[in-house]
């Protein structure tokens, strides 16, 4: 059964490798793993009292008596995409010379790539950050994403994403109202990413579904609808509990320009829709 302590031990492979875990898991659990570098921080220790190096912060880190930082956004800091970056086991690899099987060249490094000539002559250099979140702001990636159809690097911007989007919701976290511009700027970039990509987020599609039914209809509207225009298509016989019927309640109870804007949204579903399926089905007829 899924008891709450293996809930947790899947989330955590989850968060190092969401390509093995298929499985949906719930947004809040208990923690379980609050000390999990523990034996790693004891090593270090142990090392550092051997070379006699005697140093009060770090003292307080490797002993485990400093606070642990939390993985929620602290109310007081703001909502950041991080940079790119360059994978830390690629700058060690580095160090240790190791050779790519494509071009038998170094890896580039992603944070030196500024140009689409730097792009197309270093393809088969390139290595994703190890922050996904990254790509969101950075076209030269996300044309290497198009160019490379993996699927476990989908999968991890997908549950950065939910994630965030989950954890920074301005109408799912009480007194959070003071966020809503960053909210704004966050979801507008995901909706550019999207338009980039010419396909919808899963993980977008499952924070609407989970959080259009306490959605008021005005906090973030405009990039609501958006997002909503790029759902995917899936399964549509869920769509009707999961979308129509939410927004229902809202188009009935709102203001005009609310209805038009709905209508707009799911006008743009249609067509998105639409220009992704007429190639595959003009190939088809033709054939």
């Amino acid at each position: 059964g899924m008891q709450s302590y293996l809930q947790a031990l899947l989330s955590l492979y989850k968060l190092f490798r969401p390509d093995l875990v298929t499985i949906t898991l719930p947004g809040k659990m208990k923690t379980y793993f609050k000390n999990s570098e523990g034996p790693w921080k004891a090593a270090i220790h142990a090392v550092r009292q051997r070379n006699k190096e005697n140093s009060p912060v770090s003292q307080l880190l490797f002993l485990g008596t400093a606070q642990p930082r939390s993985r929620k956004r602290k109310w007081n800091t703001q909502l950041t995409i991080p940079a790119s970056s360059t994978n830390k086991s690629l700058e060690e690899d580095r160090e240790q010379n190791r050779v790519d099987l494509y071009s038998g060249n170094e890896y580039f490094p992603v944070e030196q790539l500024q140009t689409f000539p730097q792009l197309v002559q270093n393809i088969h250099r390139l290595e994703f950050p190890s922050q996904m979140g990254s790509v969101l702001t950075n076209p030269l990636l996300l044309h290497y994403m198009n160019c490379f159809k993996d699927e476990s690097i989908y999968l991890r911007l997908y549950y950065w994403t939910g994630q965030t989007l989950q954890e920074e919701c301005t109408w799912c976290v009480a007194d959070n109202n003071q966020y809503e511009e960053e909210f704004k700027d966050f979801l507008e970039t995901i909706y550019k990413t999207e338009c980039f990509l010419q396909e919808g987020f899963s993980s977008c599609e499952e924070f609407l579904y989970k959080t259009l039914p306490l959605w008021d209809g005005f906090c973030c509207r405009s990039q609501v609808l958006r997002l909503v225009s790029w759902i995917p298509l899936s399964n549509v016989s869920d769509m009707k509990s999961l979308l129509y019927d939410p927004l229902a309640q809202l188009f009935f109870t709102s203001s005009l320009y609310f209805k038009c804007s709905v209508l707009e949204s799911l006008k743009e579903l249609l067509q998105n829709w639409l220009n992704l399926h007429v190639i595959p089905l003009d190939s088809v007829s033709d054939t």
